[in-house]
C-alpha cells in the first residue's frame, strides 16, 4: 500500500514558496501533508494532497517541474519509541529510508510518510511487525 507524493521543483529565491502555495491554493487544492529540502539553487517541495493526478496536472501547466513518486504512510502512536519501531523494522528487514516527515491528520491521528529504497520489502516487513500503512484515501 503507497501513497502519492509530488515533489515540486522550486526556484530558490524570496517569495517563490509563497507563490508556489498560492497557485495551489488558488486550485482548490488541500495540502495535507509537506515537506521541504533547499539546496542554494532551487527547492524541494514535497505534498501529499488529495487528489495526486489533477493536481500534477495543475502544477504543469502553471509551469512548475513535477515528479510523482510512491511514498508508505504509517499510522504512528504518539509515545516514546514508535518511531523507533518503525526505523528498527525497517532496518531489519534491509529497507534504505531515504527520508521521511510526519503529520497530524484531522482525526487526531499521526502519520509518518517514508520514502525508502523498496516499497514492497517495507510494506511486507511493517505488516509482518503488525504496523499498519495507509493508503491515499486513509489520509483523507
Amino acid at each position: 500500500m503507497s501513497v502519492k507524493q509530488i515533489s515540486v521543483f522550486i526556484e530558490n529565491k524570496k517569495g517563490a514558496l509563497a507563490t508556489c502555495t498560492r497557485y495551489i491554493a488558488d486550485h482548490g487544492i488541500n495540502i495535507r501533508a509537506l515537506s521541504i529540502a533547499d539546496t542554494q539553487d532551487f527547492g524541494i517541495l514535497r505534498i501529499i494532497c488529495d487528489d495526486p493526478k489533477s493536481t500534477e496536472s495543475v502544477l504543469k501547466a502553471g509551469g512548475y517541474i513535477t515528479t510523482v513518486t510512491d511514498v508508505l504512510a504509517t499510522e504512528i502512536a504518539d509515545k516514546p519509541g514508535s518511531m523507533a519501531t518503525i526505523l528498527e523494522v525497517l532496518a531489519e528487514a534491509q529497507v534504505i529510508v531515504e527520508y521521511t516527515y510526519a503529520f497530524l491528520a484531522p482525526d487526531g491521528h499521526a502519520y509518518m510518510i517514508f520514502r525508502v529504497d523498496d516499497n514492497a520489502v517495507a510494506s511486507a516487513a511493517l505488516a509482518g511487525a503488525g504496523i499498519k500503512t495507509a493508503n491515499q484515501e486513509d489520509l483523507f
